[in-house]
């Protein structure tokens, strides 16, 4: 068999457009309605011919000491259970982590296609990856989409043209922390709401409120991004801290963008655009 020697694949961040959550389940999950749409802000993975597997982490935001204490990488090789090729893989993160941007569940996914070029490992149910994260399906789906119940049900769907002004506060939200917030019995949403296309229900994310109690910084943040001229929308991306406002082009977003690094020049910001993979 004849290994590629070099290949490299884009892993692209998303934005949750609305986030509702529906309920929770008797299995622990919750049922969750979601509009995602992907984002030209890209880690990317380069994965070469080595003497043996390795991973490096490379990038504004690899971590400390080039080790993720539950680096989805090796937990997605111990998942899918086969021999650990003899590549290096060098992921260079350039998506801020614990954002709500999606960074390690698309790493993930462009592994998995990196592994089919290599013709090492075939997907035949991208569902069996939400045990190890919930997004990794709709990255492996690769398209915009509304994502249903657990995360188990994807609808493709086509949203209009943004161009996002993205915001990292220093204040990070796990994922598992910011669902244990969620109070049972605060969730009214009503299940006729909840269909197979998009409706006039479909806006605002429920755990924004959770988010802004944890932090000022956020709060900060949120409330000057809605104050913005030209914004057409403003929220936080899934259960992650990273605030972000919508616009109309790209010259708007990069004069919002300056504004804000005048009132916050300590931060991390991007004007990222959807609909251009």
């Amino acid at each position: 068999m004849i290994m590629l020697d070099r290949i490299v694949e884009k892993s692209p961040a998303k934005i949750n457009l609305f986030l509702k959550i529906i309920n929770k389940r008797k299995d622990g999950y919750h049922n969750i309605r979601t509009g995602v749409t992907l984002l030209n802000l890209c880690d990317e993975i380069t994965a070469e011919k080595n003497s043996e597997f390795n991973i490096k982490y490379i990038g504004e935001f690899a971590p400390l000491e080039n080790n993720f204490d539950d680096c989805i990488i090796n937990k997605l090789f111990k998942f899918i259970n086969i021999k650990k090729p003899n590549y290096k893989f060098t992921i260079k993160k350039n998506i801020p982590i614990m954002s709500g941007l999606g960074s390690a569940s698309s790493n993930a996914a462009a592994t998995l296609r990196i592994l089919k070029k290599l013709k090492l490992f075939e997907i035949n149910d991208i569902f069996q990856f939400n045990k190890i994260g919930s997004d990794i399906p709709l990255f492996i789906n690769q398209n915009d989409c509304l994502v249903r119940k657990k995360g188990d049900k994807i609808i493709n769907q086509i949203f209009p043209k943004y161009y996002f002004l993205l915001i990292k506060p220093i204040f990070n939200s796990p994922t598992g922390l910011m669902y244990s917030k969620i109070s049972i019995k605060n969730l009214n949403y009503k299940h006729e709401y909840d269909l197979d296309e998009i409706n006039e229900h479909d806006s605002g994310n429920d755990f924004e409120k959770i988010i802004i109690n944890e932090s000022i910084e956020v709060k900060n943040i949120s409330k000057f991004l809605k104050n913005l001229d030209n914004a057409i929308f403003t929220g936080i991306t899934g259960s992650g801290s990273c605030c972000f406002a919508a616009f109309e082009n790209f010259k708007i977003a990069k004069i919002n963008q300056k504004l804000f690094r005048e009132s916050f020049p300590n931060l991390w910001s991007f004007v990222a655009e959807n609909n251009s993979l």
